[in-house]
């Protein structure tokens, strides 16, 4: 390990440090009630600065083009849990995309991706960072008044993103081919059935043969005071699957739930959500739960104006007390970065996370964020899963001997720049437990970023105002 690592790692233990001190003292004296607001949901992942807008004369009325362009510089020390293979590397993604409307209740667009992981060895580079020039949205959407029809390649993206999102922060973010419909607005229902998009770096992208997985979401947004209600209900249906006793069959998996935002009069504001999955997954019956409760005060009082936040994540995992069945919580499409730290090792499936976090306004276009996570199986008996829901550990068949993934310490900043530009910077430090370093996953990992992200809108310039 180089001696600026060595720094690095040294200097991060050392924030941790004066991060739980400070976290003691902000609740002290966390005392004055903050300003309120209208909930909304965080955008996600933090990235997104305000969209530039551009205009110029030869662009026709009916036609709007837009943009996104993103570098992100990334170090790894321990890349695939290999000591000492560390790398550095630059990940690039362009957006271009262009919105007709032929009439006032028809618009039409499409958007292309291209990404790649420069700097990176090819064995290295994990299917969402590289997609060379491809079709990322192609929609159609038919709306008049309250209702709307979206038909083609689309995004899904609910309240906080954990279950249906389109993980973003990844080089090649998700999308979906089918339908949408929604009535309502702020108070809305939406329906869908679609396919999601699998990305083939070299060639089109396609999905699945027919649509596999459709939801029910409805959003109340006014009739409670201060905050979004989502009940929802996603289903999965794949034609063919082999359970856990090696037979094929066909997947139909229910997720009711629902999630909750808002804020309480005096600084407190809360995110929660619940689901359950019930079943069949060939033969077997699937039985499984997960959720989370965020809960944070904030003060525009106090110097730095900070936040505290506490959070408990739970899914669920097999315990083969009975083996025909599977109790192993299916995560749905997330954005899961940043849900179990920032080294994104992790997805939301067989895990307890306990975190705190403190947010912080040094000044009007900049934030900083220190958090420190805890992280354990909830099931012994299963693996421990990638935010992909790939298997990390598997599960030995007596079970791990501990239930201790490990730990996390991360700080991250965002400044915006001159509203447009945006810049990332941020550096994570997960300390394995035993439960991986007694099966093969012992080296540390510390992960440092730096991105830039730009955005545009290109529109028709108006005619100057007569003198």
């Amino acid at each position: 390990m180089s001696s600026q690592l060595k720094k690095l790692i040294g200097h991060v233990t050392l924030q941790r440090d004066l991060f739980l001190r400070l976290s003691v003292w902000l609740i002290l004296v966390s005392h004055v009630s903050a300003q309120q607001s209208v909930v909304q949901y965080i955008e996600y992942p933090q990235i997104l600065g305000k969209v530039q807008p551009l205009h110029l004369s030869g662009v026709p009325k009916w036609a709007t083009f837009d943009g996104e362009l993103r570098g992100r510089t990334e170090s790894q020390t321990s890349v695939n849990y290999i000591p000492g293979n560390e790398q550095l590397y630059e990940l690039t993604r362009v957006y271009g995309g262009m919105e007709v409307r032929p009439s006032k209740y028809l618009t039409a667009h499409i958007q292309f991706i291209d990404t790649h992981a420069l700097g990176l060895p090819f064995q290295y580079i994990a299917a969402n960072m590289r997609d060379t020039f491809d079709d990322r949205q192609a929609y159609l959407d038919f709306h008049i008044k309250r209702y709307k029809i979206i038909a083609g390649r689309q995004e899904l993206r609910y309240g906080g993103e954990r279950l249906v999102g389109i993980s973003d922060w990844t080089n090649n973010s998700r999308s979906w081919d089918g339908f949408l419909g929604r009535v309502g607005d702020k108070n809305r229902l939406d329906l869908f059935a679609t396919s999601v998009v699998v990305v083939h770096p070299t060639s089109l992208d396609t999905h699945g043969a027919g649509l596999t997985f459709f939801g029910a979401v409805g959003t109340i947004g006014t009739w409670v005071p201060h905050a979004v209600i989502q009940p929802f209900v996603y289903v999965k249906a794949f034609p063919r699957v082999q359970s856990q006793q090696g037979i094929f069959g066909t997947e139909t998996i229910a997720t009711p739930g629902v999630e909750a935002a808002g804020n309480i009069p005096g600084g407190f504001d809360f995110d929660g959500l619940i689901a359950l999955q019930r079943g069949s997954y060939a033969n077997d019956s699937v039985v499984a739960s997960g959720g989370y409760i965020k809960a944070g005060y904030s003060s525009q009082a106090i110097f730095l104006k900070p936040r505290l936040l506490g959070e408990y994540d739970y899914s669920s995992g097999n315990t083969r007390k009975d083996l025909t069945k599977i109790n192993t919580f299916d995560q749905q499409y997330p954005s899961n970065h940043n849900a179990f730290g920032l080294t994104d090792l992790f997805g939301f499936q067989n895990i307890k996370e306990e975190r705190i976090n403190v947010d912080l306004l040094p000044a009007k276009h900049v934030t900083v964020l220190l958090q420190q996570e805890w992280l354990q199986v909830a099931s012994r008996f299963d693996n421990i899963y990638s935010g992909s829901a790939a298997t990390v550990v598997k599960a030995p068949t007596t079970g791990l001997l501990s239930d201790d993934i490990g730990r996390e310490f991360d700080a991250s900043g965002k400044w915006a720049i001159n509203d447009y530009l945006v810049m990332n910077v941020g550096v994570g430090h997960f300390s394995p437990g035993a439960a991986m370093r007694e099966n093969g996953h012992g080296a540390p990992l510390t992960v440092g970023y730096m991105s830039l992200t730009y955005r545009f809108k290109l529109s028709r310039k108006s005619a100057s105002p007569a003198p």
